[in-house]
C-alpha cells in the first residue's frame, strides 16, 4: 500500500516527519519515524531522514508494508543443531539468516525453521520470537541458544542477566591493533542521528556494555582477534571494535568508507565460536563450539597467502 503527497508551499521549513504526522494521521508519529528510518518515504524521490527540512513542493511517496502476521508460521528450514535434548536446543546459524522476523522480514528465520523442528517451543517466549534466548545479527554466524520449556527459558535468561553465559566469537577486523589486548567499557545506546545504528552513548543515555578482545593474528591491513562479551547489547562488538578504529571487515554500517574486500563474506567477518552456559535441568556445566565458517576460512587463506 502507498500514497503519494504534495508538500504544500506553507509547509516550507518544517520537519519531514512532523509534517507527515498532520497529513497521515491514521499512522502514530512513531510508526512514521520508523518508515522514514528504514527507508519506506521517499522526499523527490530520495530516502531522507526524519529531520529533513521541507521546501514546498516536494512530492512525498509513503510505502506502507502490510504488518507481520501475530502469529509465527513454522517453516522446514535447515538448521545446524549442535546439541539439543529436552530442554535446550544448541544451533549454528548461518550468516544471512535473520533470527526472527522484524523490520519486514517474517520468513525464513532461525525462529521459522526452530518452530517446525520442536513444535514445543511454541509456548515458551514471546510469540513472535519462540525459544529464543539471546539473538545474532543476520550478518553474524554461530551458535545460539534456545529454550524448549518455559522452566528452561526463565532459568536461561536469568544466566545471561546475572552474566553467567560465556560467548566468545572470532573477527576479522580492519587494520593492524596495536595492543595485543583490551578491554572496552563504554555504555551503548541508539544513535541519535540514524536510528537503525547504534553508537557509544554519554553515561546515563545508553545501558553499559563491556568487552574484551585478544589478538590472534595480525596482517598488513588486518587483524583477527577473539572479544568475549560481558554484557549484551545490540551491535555490541561492532560498535565497540569500531570505536577503536578497527571496524569489522564486512560491516558496511560501521565500516564505511573503508576499502573493498578480497572475498565475499556474504555478512560480517563475526562468527559465535564458543558458548558455555550451566545446563538448565541438570545444573551441569555445558560447552559447544563451532568450527569457522568457509567464508571466514577463506578470508584468512587470503591473507595469510597475501600478508
Amino acid at each position: 500500500m502507498g500514497r503519494v503527497l504534495t508538500v504544500e508551499a506553507a509547509a516550507a521549513g518544517l520537519r519531514l516527519d512532523r509534517w507527515l504526522v498532520s497529513h497521515v494521521p491514521d499512522l502514530s508519529r512513531a510508526r512514521l519515524q520508523a518508515l522514514i528510518d528504514e527507508g519506506h518515504v521517499r522526499v523527490g524521490g530520495a530516502v531522507t531522514k526524519p529531520a529533513h527540512r521541507l521546501r514546498g513542493g516536494e512530492v512525498v511517496e509513503i510505502e506502507i508494508p502490510p504488518p507481520p502476521a501475530q502469529e509465527l508460521e513454522p517453516e522446514p528450514i535447515a538448521l545446524t543443531i549442535v546439541y539439543e535434548d529436552e530442554h535446550v536446543l544448541v544451533v549454528d546459524k548461518p550468516a544471512g539468516m535473520v533470527v526472527h522476523p522484524g523490520a519486514g522480514i517474517s520468513r525464513g528465520t532461525l525462529a521459522a525453521g526452530a518452530l517446525a523442528h520442536a513444535p514445543e517451543i511454541a509456548a515458551v517466549g514471546g510469540q513472535r520470537r519462540p525459544g529464543i534466548v539471546h539473538r545474532l545479527d543476520k550478518g553474524t554466524s554461530g551458535l545460539l541458544v534456545l529454550a524448549k520449556t518455559v522452566p528452561a527459558y526463565h532459568v536461561l535468561v536469568a544466566q545471561l542477566g546475572a552474566r553467567e553465559v560465556t560467548r566468545e566469537y572470532v573477527a576479522i577486523v580492519h587494520g593492524r591493533m596495536a595492543s595485543a589486548e583490551g578491554r572496552v567499557d563504554a555504555p551503548i545506546g541508539r544513535d541519535p542521528h540514524y536510528r537503525q545504528r547504534m553508537a557509544i552513548r554519554p553515561l546515563g543515555e545508553g545501558r553499559r556494555a563491556v568487552t574484551r578482545f585478544t589478538v590472534l593474528e595480525r596482517f598488513a591491513d588486518f587483524t583477527f582477534v577473539r572479544c568475549r562479551l560481558e554484557t549484551g547489547r545490540t551491535h555490541q562488538i561492532r560498535v565497540h571494535l569500531a570505536s577503536l578504529g578497527h571496524p569489522l571487515a564486512g560491516d558496511a554500517v560501521y565500516g564505511r568508507g573503508r576499502p573493498g574486500l578480497p572475498v565475499d563474506l556474504d555478512g560480517v567477518a563475526l562468527h559465535a565460536a564458543r558458548l558455555v552456559f550451566m545446563h538448565p535441568a541438570t545444573h551441569e556445566r555445558r560447552e559447544f563450539s563451532a568450527p569457522l565458517p568457509p567464508r571466514i576460512t577463506r578470508f584468512l587463506s587470503h591473507l595469510r597467502d597475501n600478508g
